[in-house]
C-alpha cells in the first residue's frame, strides 16, 4: 500500500446523553485523504426529537486544510435547519475563525443556478421579443445615423480627419491581400465549373462570358462584401464595443461630442468610399483567375479571352455591381457600428457584438442581393 492511500480522516459519532451527540474528528483532513462521506454522518445523527445539542471535537487532528471547514459547514447547516445547537468550541481556533467568516455573510438570494425548463411557447415568445427589440434598436440607430449624416452634409459633423484616413487605410489597402486571394480563386472556380459543361460542346470560348458576367454582376460584389463583413464589420463592432467597455463613449458624451458623428460617421464613410473600389479590383482579379484557367487548360488565347470578355460585359453590368457594392457597404457598416454601440460592458459582450455584427451583415447582404437581383430581372437589365 502506498503512502497516499494511508492518509485518512476519521469521524466518530457518539451519544453522550439523551439530548447530546459528540462528533469527534481525528486523523488528517486534507484534500487527498479518505474521509467518510458527510451524508453518512448526518444519517447517523438522524433527527430524533430528543437531540438538542451537537458537540464538534477535534483535539487529535494530525492536519487539516479547507476540506475540514467545508465538511463541518454541511453538518452545521443540517443542525441549523432542525434547530439543533452546535458547540464548536472543541475545534481548532483556525477552523472556528473560518466557520465564522463563512457564515458572517448570508448567501445572496438567487445566487445558486438552478435548471429551468421553459416551454416551447415561452421560447417562441422570447425569440419574438428579441426580434422586436433588435428591430427597434435598428430603427433607432438608422435614425441617429441619418441625423449624423445630415450634420455631415451641413458641414457640422465633428470628427477628426486623421480618423477618417485611418479607417480608409484599414478598409481599403489593408484588405487587398485577402480580396486578391479570394477573388482570384473564385474566378478559377467559376472557370473550371463552366469549362466542364462548355467543353462538351466545344464552346470553351464562352468561359469568358460566364466568368466575366458572373464576376462583375454577382460574385465580385458578393464575395467582397462577405470578406469585409468578417473583417471590417467585426472590427468596427469590436472597436466600438471596447470603447464602450472602457467608458470612452461616455467620456465623449460628457465632453459634448456625439459618438455617432465622432466614431460612426468616419467608419461608414470609409467603407462606403472603399467598397466600390474593392469591387472593381475584385472583378479584375476574378476575370484574371478565369483567364489563367482558360488560357492554360483550353485552346483559347489571351487575346480571344479578352475580346470575348469585352463583348459580354458592358457598362450596365458594371453599374449593377457597383450599386450592389455600395448597398453592401452601407449594410456592413450599419451592422458593425450598431452592434458596437449596443455592446455591453464586459469582455464577453465585445465578442458577442463582433459575432452578431458578422451574422447580421451576412443576412442583410444576402437579403439585399436577392432583392436587387429580382428587381433587375423584372426591369430586364
Amino acid at each position: 500500500m502506498n503512502a497516499a492511500s494511508t492518509v485518512s480522516g476519521q469521524v466518530n459519532v457518539a451519544r453522550t446523553d439523551d439530548s447530546t451527540v459528540a462528533i469527534r474528528l481525528t486523523g488528517r483532513w486534507s484534500c487527498d485523504a479518505e474521509i467518510k462521506p458527510v451524508e453518512q454522518v448526518l444519517a447517523d445523527l438522524g433527527a430524533p426529537k430528543s437531540l438538542k445539542r451537537v458537540l464538534l471535537q477535534a483535539h487529535e487532528l494530525a492536519g487539516w486544510d479547507s476540506r475540514l471547514p467545508a465538511y463541518l459547514l454541511k453538518i452545521i447547516d443540517y443542525c441549523a435547519d432542525r434547530r439543533i445547537e452546535v458547540d464548536a468550541s472543541g475545534l481548532p481556533e483556525g477552523v472556528q475563525a473560518l466557520l465564522e467568516l463563512a457564515r458572517a455573510v448570508p448567501e445572496r438570494a438567487g445566487a445558486r443556478r438552478t435548471a429551468q425548463k421553459k416551454s416551447t411557447l415561452a421560447e417562441i415568445g422570447k425569440a419574438v421579443q428579441g426580434g422586436l427589440k433588435d428591430a427597434k434598436g435598428l430603427l433607432a440607430f438608422i435614425g441617429e445615423t441619418l441625423l449624423a449624416s445630415l450634420a455631415l452634409v451641413r458641414s457640422r459633423a465633428r470628427f477628426r480627419t486623421v480618423d477618417l484616413f485611418l479607417c480608409i487605410q484599414d478598409a481599403g489597402p489593408s484588405a487587398f491581400p485577402i480580396v486578391t486571394l479570394i477573388s482570384l480563386l473564385v474566378g478559377l472556380i467559376l472557370a473550371f465549373v463552366g469549362a466542364v459543361q462548355l467543353a462538351l460542346f466545344g464552346a470553351q470560348i464562352y468561359i469568358a462570358d460566364l466568368v466575366g458576367l458572373g464576376t462583375v454582376r454577382e460574385m465580385a460584389a458578393l464575395m467582397t462584401a462577405v470578406i469585409m463583413s468578417g473583417r471590417t464589420g467585426a472590427a468596427y463592432a469590436a472597436q466600438l464595443g471596447t470603447m464602450n467597455v472602457n467608458s470612452e463613449i461616455d467620456a465623449l458624451k460628457t465632453m459634448g461630442l456625439s459618438p455617432m458623428e465622432f466614431l460612426v460617421v468616419p467608419r461608414m464613410l470609409a467603407l462606403i468610399l472603399m467598397m466600390p473600389l474593392l469591387f472593381l479590383y475584385s472583378s479584375l482579379m476574378g476575370i484574371l483567375g478565369g483567364a489563367l484557367v482558360t488560357v492554360s487548360a483550353f485552346d483559347v488565347s489571351l487575346i480571344q479571352y479578352y475580346n470575348e470578355t469585352r463583348r459580354a460585359v458592358d457598362l450596365t453590368d458594371f453599374s449593377i455591381g457597383l450599386f450592389k457594392s455600395l448597398v453592401f457597404a452601407i449594410l456592413i457598416a450599419t451592422a458593425g457600428c450598431m452592434r458596437g454601440m449596443q455592446c455591453g460592458r464586459s469582455a464577453s459582450a465585445v465578442g458577442d457584438a463582433a459575432t452578431a455584427a458578422v451574422v447580421n451583415s451576412i443576412v442583410y447582404i444576402v437579403v439585399a442581393d436577392s432583392l436587387i437581383t429580382l428587381i433587375c430581372d423584372r426591369l430586364g437589365i
